[in-house]
């Protein structure tokens, strides 16, 4: 808890951060199964199966580097989340204005 108090977050906004954070990765997750879905009713050879487990192979490293709750780093990931449509900054309500001005501006590059 001090550590996290001294990288300048307060209960309140892990707590924010968590719930958006968990958000996005249950958007995630929904948009791959669709995809999947999709992508496995046009199977149609061994060679659609090899690619659809390439495809999942390389959303699975994705996801799981993507979706790191550390701090430290977490202004990084939601920027990414905004860009991609996976979360809205007004899901970010109760964040201090200074990280949510840091999210917005990342989330345009």
């Amino acid at each position: 808890m001090i550590e996290t108090m001294l990288q300048g977050w307060n209960e309140v906004e892990q707590t924010v951060a968590r719930k958006a954070f968990d958000l996005a990765y249950s958007r995630a997750v929904e948009k791959l199964v669709a995809t999947v879905r999709d992508k496995a009713g046009n199977l149609d050879s061994a060679e659609a199966v090899w690619q659809l487990h390439d495809f999942l192979s390389i959303e699975r490293h994705t996801i799981e580097g993507r979706f790191d709750f550390r701090l430290d780093g977490i202004l990084f990931v939601f920027a990414s989340l905004v860009k991609d449509s996976l979360l809205q900054t007004d899901e970010l309500t109760g964040l201090d204005d200074e990280k949510l001005a840091k999210i917005v501006a990342m989330s345009k590059f």
